[in-house]
């Protein structure tokens, strides 16, 4: 066999695991947008945040931001916010629904909250064996609760997904399009510390 013939085999079967990986990546991406594209189906009524409120979806008022500030034994989260958190506190501890998160998140604007994400919260309990996933995504975590909006003591695994575009990816915990310039209470938060549990 000469070298060409031998380079040429190796190109050929570069090329079909490259194929294969790209086509299983397209196959999750598409998976993950129809869940996502069904998920913003269900949220629709909650671009109003008062509906929001008479669900039960309570603000936390601060709106939440980090500077990328990297913390030994700490979580890490990009420059970017996560935006105002109303919270639906029945819900934390339950089954998980992918398509009822237990927050959702609002960016206020010049013309008002704009619905711009959400979140899942799994408190950290005896039961849980493994960090949970949805859509195919692991949540981050465990870690304390994040502080002063929410307590200590709250040890609990997350996964954001985002409804706007996020140059950081839709299930990264910051966004760096969303502001709190606008906030009447904007929120500089240091990252959340790490808890030992299964990781």
């Amino acid at each position: 066999m000469t070298r060409t013939t031998s380079l040429g085999r190796c190109g050929v079967l570069a090329l079909i695991g490259l194929t294969g990986t790209w086509l299983a990546t397209a196959h999750a991406e598409d998976t993950n947008k129809a869940d996502i594209d069904a998920l913003k189906k269900s949220l629709a009524k909650y671009q109003d945040y008062t509906a929001a409120v008479r669900d039960l979806y309570l603000s936390t008022v601060g709106c939440v931001y980090y500077s990328g500030e990297k913390i030994p034994g700490s979580m890490y989260y990009p420059k970017g916010a996560m935006g105002i958190h109303f919270v639906n506190v029945p819900s934390v501890g339950q089954k998980l629904d992918p398509m009822k998160p237990n927050v959702l998140i609002y960016e206020p604007t010049k013309k008002g909250l704009k619905l711009v994400g959400v979140e899942w919260l799994v408190p950290l309990t005896p039961d849980v064996k493994a960090p949970p996933k949805l859509f195919g995504q692991t949540f981050m975590g465990p870690m304390e609760g994040h502080y002063p909006l929410i307590p200590r003591e709250f040890v609990h695994y997350d996964l954001h997904a985002w409804l706007e575009d996020n140059p950081n990816g839709m299930f990264s915990p910051t966004n760096p399009k969303v502001k709190c310039n606008k906030a009447e209470f904007p929120m500089l938060e240091k990252p959340t510390k790490m808890m030992p549990g299964p990781m």
